[in-house]
């Protein structure tokens, strides 16, 4: 059997070339991925650091199990509501595109196994996850610019305050931010657009985050402008985008047209609320939580932040004697449009500004690396020891900016004491509350009652059902009088927080009905407040 009539050269040399090839690509994804450079260490070391934080919070006591906030038994309690068989929009009110439902399902289908409050434990585990993720891919975004843009932007990103907070429990700003980065990353090769399905893949990926919330909508307008001088990057990227958005919210829009779009769109455009001062938005957006600065030295911080952020982007163009890239121009024009979204409505909650931390470090980062990569401001190639010990400080430096700045104890989200009324109210109760993540926490937020209602965001039904008015107001509009009466007609037991006066609508014929069917239940659970239905036996 001669070796030219059995191919042995084929047979002896392929099977080594396939593994050799193969092992280059996966090198290749390695490099491409994390590389193995000093901005790849400060990449690695601030996501490392950024999940630290995050996982810290939930460690605290009672906040991996505990009720802790509001939005989070609206956003989660919808995902419970979705594989119990109950339809967003159709069957019950929620005020967010479904994204984050979506998001929640794999932890909500937990719970039929473990109970709704670990559920919730696995979900806020989940969102603290995405947001350490998001400081990975803005690492990724500017590792091309070298260490200093990577040491700025995973920094940031890594401990700026709303950032770090909003993942604490399950919000829309974590999920939000990894779906816009990942987006950003897809479209942006180096500084310019990208071309090819590249444009398509971060599209989608920005179309799934408008699924989650709306304010998607910022960076998807800027990068389209950026790509409106080739019409056919601009159709593709919009196809991702439409794509993107349209396969989740789709099937919702289907069952419950007119509820969804009242719900995302009118509730949002007309609820009515007293404005939040400016000095509290100013404060969130600069980082200065933890320091109670006076309001005249926000205005200092603010102006410095404004004119370092304009003076960088100005210089960088002046002493490099170029434009700026596509990245560039994404950066400042995003930063730009969120402050002004997050100035101009009524509501401003401390979580938003966690949505402002990827462009705000981007247009710091961006413009600071330009101007220290030009050869006008630094002449001297530093060899690769050097530049690994400017990575190894740097991380130094971005692990005791945290215990410079204590943050992480300012203002802590107090959790309420849910274990001794659990212990009162049966499983399986009809219970009706002002805020769901009571019930998620004690896993009452299921019912066997017949006609229990499905009430998963008091506030929400509030702003849906009378046309932007909330608790105080909402009752003079006989759907959301309806709503509210049918769901203290089959209440068992009712469980309310000090805000519930602008949570439910009360109104004199419904604190009648109230006064006269439930007696106050004592125990040590205070500041909340239990009540059960006269008459009912208690276990």
């Amino acid at each position: 059997m001669g070796a030219e009539g059995t191919g042995v050269s084929d047979i002896t040399v392929r099977p080594e070339a396939g593994p050799a090839r193969g092992a280059a690509a996966v090198q290749r994804v390695g490099r491409r991925l994390i590389p193995r450079t000093p901005a790849g260490v400060v990449i690695t070391a601030a996501t490392v650091l950024g999940l630290g934080l995050r996982l810290y919070q939930l460690a605290r006591p009672g906040h991996l199990l505990g009720a802790t906030e509001y939005d989070d038994g609206a956003d989660f309690g919808g995902a419970l509501r979705l594989v119990s068989g109950a339809i967003p929009y159709r069957d019950f009110v929620t005020v967010q595109p479904p994204g984050i439902i979506l998001l929640m399902l794999p932890a909500a289908l937990l719970s039929k196994l473990t109970g709704a409050a670990w559920a919730m434990a696995a979900a806020r585990i989940l969102t603290a996850l995405a947001g350490a993720a998001s400081v990975l891919l803005g690492g990724l975004l500017v590792r091309h610019r070298g260490v200093f843009p990577a040491i700025v932007t995973c920094g940031i990103l890594a401990i700026y305050p709303a950032a770090v907070q909003s993942a604490h429990t399950v919000l829309l700003e974590p999920w939000l931010v990894l779906g816009c980065l990942a987006g950003a990353v897809a479209v942006f090769d180096g500084d310019q657009l990208a071309a090819g399905r590249r444009l398509a893949w971060g599209g989608a990926a920005l179309g799934f985050a408008g699924a989650i919330k709306v304010w998607a909508i910022i960076p998807v307008a800027v990068i389209l402008a950026l790509s409106l001088p080739r019409p056919r990057r601009a159709a593709r990227f919009m196809a991702g985008v439409a794509a993107g958005f349209l396969v989740p919210v789709l099937p919702f829009a289907a069952a419950a047209p007119r509820s969804l779009y009242d719900g995302v769109i009118v509730a949002q455009l007309t609820r009515t609320d007293t404005r939040v001062p400016l000095w509290f938005r100013i404060q969130e957006m600069t980082g200065l939580t933890a320091a109670h600065p006076s309001d005249g030295a926000l205005a200092v911080a603010a102006v410095i932040a404004a004119a370092l952020i304009a003076g960088l982007f100005a210089a960088a163009w002046l002493v490099t004697r170029r434009g700026p890239g596509a990245l560039d121009l994404f950066a400042i024009a995003a930063t730009v449009l969120v402050v002004a979204a997050f100035l101009l409505p009524d509501d401003f909650y401390y979580h938003y500004a966690g949505f402002l931390a990827p462009f705000l470090a981007l247009s710091l980062a961006l413009p600071a690396g330009r101007l220290l990569g030009d050869p006008r401001v630094d002449r001297l190639r530093r060899p690769d020891r050097v530049r690994w010990a400017a990575a190894g400080l740097a991380g130094l430096v971005i692990v005791a900016l945290p215990l410079a700045v204590p943050w992480a104890e300012n203002a802590p989200t107090p959790v309420y004491p849910t274990a001794a009324a659990q212990r009162v109210i049966p499983p399986r109760s009809c219970v009706l509350t002002d805020q769901a993540s009571l019930l998620i926490a004690t896993d009452r937020f299921t019912s066997d009652v017949p006609g229990c209602s499905l009430m998963v965001d008091a506030t929400g039904t509030d702003y849906v059902l009378g046309r932007g008015r909330n608790g105080l107001t909402a009752g003079s509009v006989p759907a959301v009088a309806a709503v509210w009466r049918q769901a203290l007609g089959t209440a068992q037991y009712v469980w309310l927080t000090p805000y519930n006066a602008v949570r439910i609508a009360w109104t004199p014929a419904l604190e009648a009905y109230f006064n006269s069917h439930f007696v106050l239940v004592q125990g040590p659970w205070a500041p909340l407040s239990l009540y059960a239905r006269k008459g009912l036996r208690q276990h």
